[in-house]
């Protein structure tokens, strides 16, 4: 009797040795994981052209909420060049790997500074993607405007504006028209040199991409970007939704950020 309880107290031990060694183990494979792939955390969010920064809000909230720390570029829509720099200002003030978004112009301002060296992958959202060589205007020139589109020519002064009265259809038609009207009233002055200007090193070449096709977009043709990001391998999704699908469906366009900061 005495023998089995002895055996009984070794069998014991041997059994809490193992069930110690498999938490050990675990935790192993848990750290080993997440060394070899951590989540990003940082975003940085870039504006395209007729717009600004307030247009983000809503995604704003849905990141933060999701534990990212977020930074939105105020574009100064001056030049292709002023408004890479401001990104990198932004860029260059992210504590790690960061997650660079662009809307519209944006994705042409994020195919440049997206070389920063703390960019880990792209998003493009509704937004242009030139190679090399390439400026926006000619990809802009690929497929005919919708009638709803109202870019207009430039000035006097070389900026372009969106048309008062075609804001609503053409940039912002899953909006109420309050929320249109006071994004065409903050709309910056994009000086529309910026659309000849060509890109000297496409970001996306060397850098993973995901890219966001706003089905229902009057501003940039659908099929413009579906060719665009075709062309570059870029991971696409499509949303239904005009061209600020951004601020219409902020959760669906949050979904591919955090795919992006997962891979």
């Amino acid at each position: 009797m005495k023998t089995l309880n002895i055996k009984q107290k070794l069998n014991r031990c041997l059994a809490f040795a193992a069930l110690i060694f498999s938490f050990l183990l675990a935790s192993v494979n848990v750290n080993a994981q997440k060394t070899a792939a951590p989540q990003i955390k940082n975003v940085v969010l870039v504006h395209g052209a007729f717009a600004d920064g307030s247009g983000w809000q809503g995604l704003y909230k849905v990141l933060t909420k999701k534990g990212y720390n977020v930074t939105i570029v105020q574009n100064p829509l001056s030049s292709l060049e002023d408004d890479v720099q401001a990104t990198n200002l932004a860029l260059d003030k992210q504590d790690g790997p960061t997650i660079l978004v662009g809307h519209s112009w944006g994705g042409t301002v994020i195919t440049e500074a997206g070389n920063h060296p703390k960019v880990a992958a792209l998003v493009y959202v509704a937004a242009l993607q030139p190679d090399n060589g390439e400026n926006s205007v000619q990809w802009l020139q690929t497929a005919p405007p919708a009638p709803e589109n109202g870019v207009l020519p430039p000035d006097e002064k070389g900026i372009a504006y969106y048309d008062k009265a075609k804001f609503h259809a053409g940039f912002a038609g899953d909006l109420s028209k309050e929320q249109a009207d006071f994004m065409y009233a903050s709309q910056g002055a994009f000086h529309a040199q910026g659309f000849l200007t060509k890109i000297t090193n496409a970001a996306w070449r060397t850098k993973p991409s995901y890219g966001i096709v706003a089905t229902e977009d009057k501003s940039i043709n659908p099929d413009i970007e579906r060719a665009m990001y075709k062309r570059s391998n870029t991971k696409i999704t499509e949303i239904k939704g005009s061209h600020v699908v951004f601020i219409s469906q902020p959760e669906k366009v949050a979904n591919v950020i955090v795919e992006a900061s997962k891979n």
